[in-house]
């Protein structure tokens, strides 16, 4: 993978606290994975920018490079990949997630 196509993840993730790269929308999932990380993030309250990866093929294939992980959706947060959805579940459900959050002093409810 060349340099220049991991460039552009890496600055969306760096440029913003909390990343979601999705199948959809946060307001349109297009896939129930996706949607239920939306859901968690929402119950928190939790701000975050969703990339539809559906509508770049390249971006798609280039995020499961970067992160070397196999799945969509991807957890980002303050430049660190958290997980896909069953690692979200898992650490939103033992608390663990909210220990991320305030680690990184992102804003929660």
């Amino acid at each position: 993978m060349n340099k220049d196509i991991f460039a552009q993840v890496r600055e969306i993730i760096e440029n913003n606290d909390v990343v979601l790269f999705m199948k959809g929308t946060a307001g349109a999932p297009m896939c129930g994975f996706s949607g239920l990380v939306v859901q968690v993030l929402n119950k928190l309250r939790v701000e975050f920018i969703d990339i539809n990866i559906l509508e770049d093929q390249d971006l798609r294939q280039r995020i499961k490079d970067f992160s070397d992980w196999p799945t969509i959706p991807q957890l980002y947060i303050k430049g660190e990949f958290i997980g896909g959805c069953d690692i979200v579940k898992e650490l939103y459900q033992s608390g663990e997630l909210i220990d991320i959050l305030k680690r990184n002093e992102i804003r929660y409810n």
